[in-house]
């Protein structure tokens, strides 16, 4: 990319914030530009009022929703592995357990994250909304992007965020019996039961994990640019 298409490029997501926040500063929402992709905060009672704004005015003309997600932001930024200040080399990296995590009652633990896209103007936008506490829960947007009925589904089944005026709420990847929502923070690595078939009882049936809970991924935060700053690196 020349700088001059990174100059209009930039010059253009400014555009958009700024004409977010002329439609919507009234309504306490927030603008931010980074990185590279402008992001709108909505107070979750605004919502539907906001996204049919979106979607229909000249000036954003959000025709088509890409993608909704859940987010659960416990123990957001912190990392259970000293990766710092650990050496780039052997097996010096320290791990620390028992992270603690945010309470389910606060109100900006969980969100939903929309990705919206104009055809029309050729840009992007990121929609965030918190889902309240202690019952996390947005309104659904299935009224304006009929995509949004098996996005919400997804994000109820795996982080237990409800939708309200969904058509049908319901879990879309979990089994129906399954107790929990898997993508929380809090729910364990090896899951709550396991299941197997029983020959004498010639059935399927669920009994509590026997799996050891260990690390498989550990949760790792790197600072931007380090890898390429290492002493390895510079060898190599």
């Amino acid at each position: 990319m020349s700088y001059q298409e990174s100059t209009t490029g930039d010059a253009r997501l400014d555009a958009l914030a700024d004409g977010l926040t002329g439609h919507f500063g009234a309504l306490a929402c927030t603008v931010s530009t980074a990185p590279k992709e402008v992001t709108l905060v909505v107070p979750r009672q605004e919502l539907r009022k906001v996204a049919g704004v979106l979607r229909d005015h000249e000036d954003f003309r959000c025709e088509q929703l890409i993608d909704v997600c859940g987010v659960d932001y416990a123990a957001y930024g912190r990392s259970e592995w000293a990766t710092t200040d650990a050496s780039h080399t052997g097996f010096g990296r320290g791990v620390e357990r028992g992270i603690e995590l945010a309470e389910t009652d606060d109100p900006e633990r969980f969100a939903v994250v929309y990705h919206l896209l104009s055809v029309t103007h050729n840009r992007r936008l990121r929609l965030r909304v918190y889902a309240g506490a202690p019952q996390p829960m947005v309104d659904s947007v299935v009224g304006i992007w009929s995509s949004a009925a098996w996005f919400e589904r997804e994000a109820f089944d795996l982080f237990g965020i409800l939708f309200e005026d969904h058509p049908d709420l319901r879990r879309i990847l979990t089994d129906y019996g399954f107790v929990g929502h898997p993508f929380r923070k809090d729910f364990p690595l090896s899951g709550q039961v396991e299941m197997r078939y029983d020959p004498e009882q010639a059935r399927v049936v669920y009994e509590p994990v026997s799996i050891e809970p260990r690390t498989l991924v550990p949760r790792v935060i790197r600072a931007e640019g380090r890898s390429a700053a290492s002493p390895d690196s510079a060898d190599a």
